[in-house]
């Protein structure tokens, strides 16, 4: 087999999670190819919402703005709905906090946009960057040595020094290093859902939402709403594809419809399941590689993502020699028990959702959205400061992800902002009100707080002795 480009990083998958690999990566000025075996991006809606954590990593790629413009036909469209049909449903309350938050959370809101729009833009971005993007290029099979990993294509072989597996739940890279999950497994029973294209504006002008629950005895379900006008996903309880579904989403729909369309019908069926390791010698797993978790608020898609930004720093760091390998370690350290709490937290909502009863006892919806969850083992100096990880209070602790506060009186510049791609000390007093004046945070390019204590001396040698292991 020729030889091709030698990459410091083989991506395997071209979703949403591998794409925003290649761009963590490229903004770190890691040299990285993609391959993906479909030809395109995915033609299926899929995820569609997209948290403050995931935009804040989009704010540092550049990229936020351009999300948020993708996303402006579904602005308002945040709320939820529920009736005996879409046209007898009424929409509900905003959640809101309980008792409020009393700072501004995020720089970022989050957003709906559809997967099947978000791709491509991520995609057109990682190949601007500079990634080496080869769609239609199926992975064979891949060895590792004593320094590099080398991966089969069809034609050719691509040698790189590690592989970020991100080709999904049934990864063939997990499985051909025996990686084994643990959990809940199928949650429920199995699900349909009927993506379709019908003209529904004047249906739900006035009422614009995010997911209607339709209770109606012959057509339950919820529907998803994808553009805000043309294209919806209806999700449908039972495993039978073979319905006659125009019939079925007009007794949902309540309306006539002529113009009605289904694209395509996909089962599916519910799991939580989380990789018992997610490394083994130069391969990483990440997004469903690594965890599978039922599909509440694009959970997988959003911890996917959070996965790479954690685990492209690193590798950059090890490359250019700052770092020694073992730091590596630290993203099974950290991204499993994250990525466990947020199936876990995803299986449980999903069915507290099924139920129609709340349960008091999950944790805040922060704690996920907005980088709340809180690692207590890694490339981290635990300073004895861990709360319960289901309240949302954000004060700096070591191991989340720095609290937000605006640093100029224009609202430009968030603390954020301060770190990535490069380590940061942010020194506390004045508006960084979450630390006293004197005291210090050590913040790594991923916005987490590393270390908090007095003097930027002292910051420069913690940061040293962490990259160091």
């Amino acid at each position: 087999m020729s030889g091709q480009r030698t990459p410091d990083v083989l991506i395997v998958g071209g979703g949403l999670v591998g794409l925003t690999a290649a761009l963590v990566l490229r903004h770190h000025g890691v040299c990285v190819t993609l391959v993906e075996r479909r030809a395109g991006t995915s033609p299926q809606p899929k995820a569609r919402r997209f948290h403050m954590r995931t935009m804040e990593i989009f704010r540092e790629l550049g990229l936020a703005g351009l999300v948020h413009a993708a996303a402006r036909d579904l602005a308002g469209h945040d709320h939820m709905a529920a009736g005996r049909t879409l046209a007898e449903a009424e929409r509900l309350p905003l959640w809101q906090p309980a008792g409020g938050i009393a700072v501004e959370v995020s720089p970022e809101l989050p957003c709906l946009l559809a997967q099947d729009s978000l791709e491509p833009l991520l995609r057109a971005a990682a190949v601007e960057a500079g990634a080496d993007v080869r769609f239609g290029t199926g992975l064979l099979g891949f060895e590792q040595t004593g320094d590099e990993v080398i991966g089969r294509l069809e034609h050719a072989e691509i040698r790189a020094r590690y592989l970020i597996a991100a080709d999904g739940a049934r990864s063939g890279i997990r499985e051909a290093l025996g990686i084994t999950r643990a959990g809940s497994g199928a949650l429920g029973g199995p699900n349909v859902n009927v993506y379709f294209t019908a003209d529904l504006a004047d249906v739900v002008r006035g009422r614009e939402f995010n997911l209607c629950q339709i209770d109606h005895p012959d057509a339950p379900g919820a529907l998803a709403c994808v553009d805000g006008r043309h294209r919806w996903v209806f999700m449908s309880p039972g495993g039978d594809t073979e319905r006659d579904w125009p019939s079925l989403l007009r007794t949902a729909l309540g309306v006539p419809v002529p113009d009605l369309d289904v694209r395509s019908v996909l089962p599916w069926q519910a799991e939580m399941l989380v990789a018992e390791r997610y490394s083994a010698g130069r391969v990483f797993l990440a997004g469903d590689a690594a965890h599978v978790m039922p599909p509440y608020a694009a959970s997988g898609a959003n911890t996917g993502i959070a996965d790479v930004h954690n685990l492209g720093w690193k590798l950059a760091a090890v490359l250019r020699g700052q770092a020694a390998p073992g730091l590596l370690d630290t993203y099974h350290a950290e991204r499993r028990p994250a990525g466990w709490f947020a199936a876990e937290q995803s299986a449980r909502r999903t069915e507290s959702f099924r139920l129609g009863a709340p349960d008091p006892t999950l944790a805040h919806p922060y704690v996920l959205a907005a980088g709340g969850f809180q690692y207590t083992a890694g490339a981290i100096v635990p300073d004895g400061s861990e709360e319960p990880t289901l309240d949302f209070a954000p004060a700096g602790r070591v191991g989340t992800r720095v609290p937000h506060r605006w640093l100029d009186d224009g609202r430009a510049v968030s603390t954020l902002d301060v770190a990535g791609p490069r380590w940061a000390v942010l020194p506390g007093g004045g508006r960084v009100d979450f630390a006293g004046p004197g005291e210090v945070l050590l913040l790594r390019p991923d916005h987490v707080v590393a270390w908090r204590g007095t003097g930027a001396d002292d910051a420069a040698r913690v940061r040293d002795a962490l990259l160091q292991g």
